[in-house]
Protein backbone atom coordinates (compact mmCIF):
# COMPACT_ATOMS: atom_id res chain seq x y z
CA UNK A 1 0.00 0.00 0.00
CA UNK A 2 2.92 2.35 0.40
CA UNK A 3 4.52 1.79 -2.54
CA UNK A 4 0.86 2.78 -4.48
CA UNK A 5 1.23 5.79 -2.07
CA UNK A 6 4.15 6.41 -3.12
CA UNK A 7 3.58 6.26 -6.88
CA UNK A 8 0.23 8.43 -6.61
CA UNK A 9 1.96 11.06 -4.93
CA UNK A 10 4.82 10.75 -7.77
CA UNK A 11 2.45 11.25 -10.63
CA UNK A 12 1.08 14.17 -8.93
CA UNK A 13 3.82 16.17 -8.00
CA UNK A 14 4.95 15.28 -12.40
CA UNK A 15 1.69 16.40 -13.29
CA UNK A 16 2.36 20.04 -10.96
CA UNK A 17 5.67 20.65 -12.41
CA UNK A 18 4.79 20.21 -16.32
CA UNK A 19 2.04 23.04 -15.45
CA UNK A 20 4.50 25.61 -14.01
CA UNK A 21 6.94 23.94 -17.06
CA UNK A 22 4.26 25.24 -19.47
CA UNK A 23 4.26 28.91 -18.82
CA UNK A 24 8.20 29.10 -18.94
CA UNK A 25 8.74 30.56 -23.48
CA UNK A 26 11.45 28.58 -24.24
CA UNK A 27 8.88 25.17 -23.20
CA UNK A 28 6.42 26.82 -24.79
CA UNK A 29 8.06 27.82 -28.32
CA UNK A 30 7.74 23.50 -29.44
CA UNK A 31 9.06 24.31 -32.76
CA UNK A 32 12.28 26.80 -31.73
CA UNK A 33 11.18 29.43 -34.02
CA UNK A 34 11.60 32.31 -31.39
CA UNK A 35 8.13 33.09 -30.83
CA UNK A 36 4.89 31.25 -29.39
CA UNK A 37 2.46 30.86 -31.89
CA UNK A 38 -1.51 30.53 -30.79
CA UNK A 39 -1.52 27.07 -31.49
CA UNK A 40 1.77 26.50 -29.03
CA UNK A 41 -0.33 29.03 -26.50
CA UNK A 42 -2.55 26.82 -26.48
CA UNK A 43 -1.69 24.61 -23.50
CA UNK A 44 -1.79 27.36 -21.46
CA UNK A 45 -5.47 28.75 -20.93
CA UNK A 46 -4.34 31.89 -18.80
CA UNK A 47 -2.10 33.08 -21.64
CA UNK A 48 -4.60 32.26 -24.42
CA UNK A 49 -7.07 34.29 -22.58
CA UNK A 50 -4.37 37.49 -22.77
CA UNK A 51 -3.22 36.34 -26.60
CA UNK A 52 -4.55 39.18 -28.39
CA UNK A 53 -3.80 41.59 -25.63
CA UNK A 54 -0.20 40.55 -25.92
CA UNK A 55 0.36 40.16 -29.43
CA UNK A 56 1.23 44.08 -29.72
CA UNK A 57 2.10 43.94 -33.78
CA UNK A 58 -0.87 41.81 -34.48
CA UNK A 59 1.28 39.16 -36.08
CA UNK A 60 -0.76 36.09 -34.93
CA UNK A 61 2.84 35.16 -32.76
CA UNK A 62 3.88 36.49 -29.39
CA UNK A 63 7.85 37.27 -29.93
CA UNK A 64 10.13 37.02 -26.16
CA UNK A 65 9.53 40.45 -25.72
CA UNK A 66 5.67 40.66 -26.10
CA UNK A 67 5.21 37.17 -23.59
CA UNK A 68 7.47 38.73 -20.67
CA UNK A 69 4.56 41.37 -20.69
CA UNK A 70 2.15 38.90 -19.78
Amino acid sequence: MKTLNKTFALIALASSSATFAATDFDTLDVDGNGAISQSEASVDAALMSKFTELDADGNGELSKQEFSEA
